[in-house]
């Protein structure tokens, strides 16, 4: 019996980053590695991620790290908008919010830029969702490396992911 379990595994952790599978396990979410997908070229960018997924580039839930007065904070929004670091600023009651470094998002998070899920990182940081993801019924997300994302309700996404809703987007300017 022990071989058949550990043969369930490596199938996890062939589509997930082995942090992101073990994080699933622990949030009571193991069987969600059955909806993960796979893809064999990276799906980096949010547009290359939808375009993949075949859907909306707003149904994608970016994962982003900040720094908001040296101290990360990850901040989850819709593929098509941006975050406006000013409000994140304003919402977090801090001086300065600039984008994590390359090294720092691995160092935080345990993924590369490109894989971050929305949840199941090294290091608990504070989490903030814009408002946008909740227009969805299904958003996707990395789970845990930039060939992998997996589908997940936006309210659920949110509450494994210990994150507060708030406005953060980016307002466009329209004529």
């Amino acid at each position: 019996m022990a071989h058949a379990r550990t043969a369930t595994v490596p199938s996890m952790t062939t589509a997930a980053h082995p942090l992101f599978a073990e994080a699933l396990r622990e949030l009571g979410l193991a069987d969600l590695h059955t909806r993960i997908r796979r893809f064999p070229d990276a799906t980096r960018t949010a547009a290359e991620a939808a375009a993949a997924i075949g859907c909306e580039l707003s149904q994608i839930c970016k994962s982003l790290i900040f720094a908001a007065d040296g101290e990360p904070v990850l901040v989850l929004m819709d593929g098509a908008s941006r975050v406006d670091v000013e409000l994140v600023r304003k919402e977090l009651g801090v001086q300065k919010v600039t984008r994590a470094k390359a090294d720092v998002v691995r160092e935080t998070t345990g993924y590369a830029i490109g894989g971050v899920p929305p949840f199941g990182h090294r290091t608990r940081t504070r989490v903030l969702a814009d408002r946008s993801l909740l227009e969805h019924e299904v958003v996707w997300a990395a789970a845990g490396n930039p060939h992998a994302v997996f589908p997940m309700e936006p309210k659920e996404l949110v509450a494994h992911a210990g994150a507060t809703v708030v406005d953060v987007r980016e307002q466009t300017q329209t004529s």
